[in-house]
C-alpha cells in the first residue's frame, strides 16, 4: 500500500512538472518579440494571455510616450490594465470606436509599467487622456458608455 502511493506522487509530481514546462514553453512562444520590449519571464499572465488580441495592439512604450509629450506632439492613450474588469468591459467597444472614428489611440499597460500611473496621474482604469502642446487637454476615466467615448474624441481629438 505504501509502495502504491508513492509511485502515484511520484506520477503525480512528474505530470504536474510537465504541465508547468508547457504552459512555460507556450508563454514563451506568445512573448516572442511581444510590444513591452520585455523577456517572457518579466510579463503578467493576463498580459501574455492579451498578446495575441488584436484590440490591445497599438502599445506605446514610457520612453515613447515622454517623447511625444514632452515634444508637443499631440496623443491620446488608453491607460488600462489586463487585470481591470472594467478595462475587459470597455476594451471590446473602444478599440472598434477609435478605429471607426480614425483616431490612433495608443495603449499604455499600467500593470507592465506601473510608474506610468503616477507620473500621468491615474488613479484606476480604465482612463483615457488626450495630450496636446505637452499638455493634457482632457480625460475620460472609468467604464462609461460608448457615446460618451465618442463625444471626448469628438471634442478633442482630430481624427484622421
Amino acid at each position: 500500500m505504501k509502495k502504491k502511493m508513492i509511485i502515484f506522487a511520484a506520477v503525480l509530481v512528474v505530470l504536474i512538472a510537465a504541465l508547468a514546462l508547457i504552459v512555460s514553453l507556450q508563454n514563451s512562444e506568445k512573448a516572442e518579440g511581444n510590444p513591452y520590449n520585455k523577456d517572457e519571464s518579466e510579463l503578467q499572465q493576463s498580459t501574455i494571455d492579451q498578446l495575441e488580441n488584436p484590440n490591445y495592439g497599438n502599445q506605446i512604450l514610457p520612453d515613447e510616450l515622454s517623447g511625444k509629450v514632452e515634444s508637443g506632439e499631440e496623443v491620446t492613450v488608453y491607460f488600462y490594465s489586463p487585470e481591470c474588469v472594467y478595462c475587459q468591459n470597455t476594451t471590446p467597444y473602444l478599440v472598434p470606436l477609435t478605429e471607426e472614428m480614425g483616431v490612433d489611440m495608443k495603449k499604455m499597460n499600467v500593470l507592465e509599467f506601473p510608474e506610468q500611473r503616477h507620473k500621468y496621474g491615474i488613479e484606476g482604469t480604465p482612463t483615457v487622456v488626450h495630450f496636446e502642446n505637452g499638455e493634457e487637454q482632457d480625460r475620460i476615466v472609468g467604464q462609461q458608455p460608448e457615446e460618451n467615448f465618442r463625444d471626448f474624441f469628438e471634442n478633442n481629438v482630430k481624427g484622421d
